[in-house]
């Protein structure tokens, strides 16, 4: 019997291979023209990273993480999520004590043992933005700007939608409030009692219609904010309309993790059914400090990258590259160092038997290669070879020491 893959984990293929590739390129530049670098984390890690930062009453650690004995006797897991691993990073090297601000992008797969359904897969892959050291609203508003940009350069159809989680100050007057109300609320489901004791505000983010129907009722935090946190929120609003960008306060909206404080957000989108957040991030000022190091502002998003590849138009008719072949067996030298300068710079596929000119071209359009590099007797001959333009159907024939000059560029 053939082995597949485990159920909730799938091959990455052409053409979603091709999104995707496209995709990191493209959000990746865009981070780093505001001022974001590249960091890399193990996809392995100490389980109490998780429960500590994440939190119990999270679905992820209660239910749904990859987590094994190591043969060491160390317990690990597969990291569920990204800014935990960067914050843990983090405060290993110091940078908590270095003062300023630092501002991290990364990308790559996530692990959750939860049931499989579209959308939501046991392996998936987040894109996202960290930025320790900046306390300032104006931080939060370019974070959001920022995942704004990226949806939009892939044209996702979004609604943008904020809230505030309050902060030490006044979250704990409000934590009160809901205790009260749901200690009323017997008809909750389990996993709301079970938030209920552990961290209440989560229960704000259930899924069940049913309980969502009771906490219509329930206190509102944006009516408990302390100063501080209703000016912040008021400015990132601002910040927001003068930027002519779209948004709905959503009272209820608490992401599903515990490390968020003041600002969180998420972009839902109509276009993918139930599971319709692509992105979502927040403030989380008291996880550096919480996790052992120095305390540090911090805010940041990931983007769910399975969710949204079918919701990017790639054009497979577009032609790319080079497809070389040869007339004549003693020609394949030469068209072996062709096709090596070609991809120097661009792409290039060099078919190694010789075929009438006629099968090399249906090849070359098979492939959707922009050109068609042919080397026969004649070209041989004069070492050159036949280049035919397969989009606006020009031909040359080019000396080979010309591409070795200009690879890509031979029939400018």
């Amino acid at each position: 019997m053939a082995i597949k893959a485990l159920r909730g984990m799938k091959d990455l293929l052409p053409p979603q291979s091709k999104k995707y590739i496209k995709f990191i390129q493209t959000a990746s530049k865009i981070a780093q023209h505001f001022g974001f670098d590249y960091i890399e984390t193990p996809l392995l890690e100490e389980t109490a990273l998780f429960k500590r930062s994440v939190g119990e009453s999270s679905d992820i650690v209660g239910k749904e993480m990859y987590q094994f004995i190591d043969k060491g006797g160390n317990d690990v897991c597969l990291r569920p999520e990204g800014t935990a691993g960067i914050v843990r990073s983090f405060i290993e090297h110091k940078l908590d004590r270095q003062g300023g601000v630092h501002r991290f992008f990364y990308y790559g797969p996530m692990f959750r043992y939860e049931r499989p359904q579209k959308g939501r897969l046991r392996e998936f892959h987040q894109f996202g933005i960290e930025s320790f050291g900046e306390a300032s609203v104006y931080e939060d508003a370019t974070i959001i700007l920022l995942a704004k940009e990226i949806l939009d350069h892939f044209n996702i159809p979004y609604k943008l939608k904020i809230n505030s989680l309050g902060c030490p100050a006044c979250l704990p007057s409000y934590r009160e409030n809901l205790v009260s109300f749901l200690q009323n609320h017997d008809d909750i489901c389990d996993d709301c009692k079970r938030r209920r004791k552990l961290n209440p505000i989560r229960v704000l983010d259930c899924k069940n219609e049913k309980c969502q129907e009771i906490y219509n009722d329930a206190p509102k935090l944006l009516l408990n904010l302390c100063d501080n946190c209703q000016q912040d929120f008021a400015t990132l609003q601002e910040i927001l309309m003068r930027e002519n960008v779209e948004f709905e306060i959503d009272s209820n909206l608490v992401r599903g993790l515990d490390y968020y404080t003041k600002t969180a957000f998420e972009f839902v989108s109509d276009a993918l059914g139930a599971q319709n957040a692509v992105a979502g991030g927040g403030r989380y000022d008291n996880l550096v400090e919480f996790l052992g190091g120095k305390p540090t502002p911090a805010v940041g998003f990931a983007i769910g990258i399975e969710r949204i590849l079918d919701l990017i138009e790639y054009d497979e008719d577009q032609r790319d590259g080079y497809y070389v072949g040869v007339m004549v067996e003693d020609a394949l030298p030469q068209a072996f160092d062709a096709t090596m300068q070609f991809r120097k710079r661009c792409k290039a596929l060099l078919e190694y038997k010789p075929k009438s000119l006629k099968a090399h071209l249906k090849a070359a359009d098979k492939m959707k290669a922009r050109y068609a590099a042919i080397i026969g007797e004649d070209e041989l001959s004069q070492n050159a070879i036949w280049v035919k333009d397969l989009e606006n159907r020009a031909e040359q024939i080019i000396p080979l020491a010309k591409i070795v000059e200009s690879p890509c560029k031979i029939m400018e």
